[in-house]
């Protein structure tokens, strides 16, 4: 865009040449000023575009007014460049706080999804717990119930164990008072 500016300058001063006084010094080029490329930094400032006056030139005539006509250019171009610097700038910004923004609404989902899960877990560990302590008591009731049932069935042997001790007691004092004998302890000798 630059390069079509000052061609079309040219073109259009060219028909209007103007002729220059004989006295005037020889003209001499002047360089536009140059701006140092720097490179893109990741930083998310934007880049404030330094403003360059344009060169002081002291001619006469058309090739005086081309002269300034590139240096606007060059000026024009500079600050179309910093613009889209700026720019580009401003959209990568966007997009890393989008992105950031994104991954803080992801982090918080995730806390969230793993609140819920340990909540049920911890409702599920004391349903267990307690079903567990029910079963136990039931257990131990159980422990408790045959506990006393053996106790009731060695009362009942001790008793019956009893009754056959007075019982064979009785039946001896019987056969020393009749002087008999046991019918059942002779069989037991082959008798």
């Amino acid at each position: 865009m630059a390069t079509e500016l000052p061609a079309k300058v040219e073109s259009e001063l060219a028909p209007a040449k103007v002729e220059t006084p004989v006295d005037v010094a020889p003209e001499k080029p002047v360089d536009p000023p140059t701006v140092p490329e720097t490179k893109a930094d990741d930083s998310k400032t934007l880049a404030v575009a330094e403003k360059t006056s344009a060169p002081e030139v002291v001619k006469k005539g058309s090739s005086n007014s081309l002269d300034r006509d590139v240096a606007l250019s060059e000026l024009e171009k500079e600050k179309q460049l910093s613009f889209i610097k700026a720019w580009e700038e401003t959209e990568k910004s966007k997009v890393e706080n989008k992105a950031q923004k994104e991954l803080s609404a992801i982090t918080a989902w995730e806390n969230t999804k793993r609140a819920d899960i340990e909540a049920k877990l911890k409702q599920i560990e004391e349903k267990m717990d307690k079903k567990k302590a029910e079963y136990g008591e039931k257990m131990k009731n159980k422990v408790g119930l045959i506990h006393k049932q053996a106790e009731e069935k060695r009362a009942m042997v001790e008793a019956q164990k009893g009754e056959n001790k007075l019982k064979a007691e009785e039946l001896a004092a019987k056969y020393r008072a009749t002087g008999t004998l046991p019918k059942k302890f002779l069989l037991c000798f082959g008798g």
